[in-house]
């Protein structure tokens, strides 16, 4: 049994400068989780596989091609491959998200 503290796993470098914990990665997927302060969002951009998204606490905007909605807490939100995507947290508090990529990319995201 392998368990996992998130709050022990280093912030890892990402082109969105947030707070970005890879918590999970396996040959045949990645989980990473974001949380993002007030004001803070991700770039628009594209990820090469299917994404979900299951939010762990706050409120956040999530934006997916031309759609766009304002989700909470114990919500799952899928995101296909290749299709425009990012978060934003408009709220006063903090906004933490479960990322889940499968299968794992063999190409890098690309930032728009």
């Amino acid at each position: 049994m392998k368990i996992t503290e998130v709050s022990k796993v280093p912030i890892g470098p990402n082109p969105h400068h947030v707070d970005a914990r890879k918590i999970y990665e396996s040959p045949h997927a990645i989980a990473v989780v974001i949380t993002l302060k007030p004001g803070e969002s991700l770039k628009k951009h594209l990820t090469p596989v299917d994404v979900f998204f299951f939010v762990l606490e706050g409120t956040g905007v999530i934006e997916i091609g031309d759609e766009r909605a304002t989700v909470g807490k114990d919500v799952l939100i899928e995101s296909p491959a290749r299709v425009p995507h990012r978060w934003i947290n408009e709220s006063g508090g903090l906004f933490r998200v479960l990322v889940v990529k499968v299968p794992k990319p063999t190409e890098e995201t690309k930032l728009l």
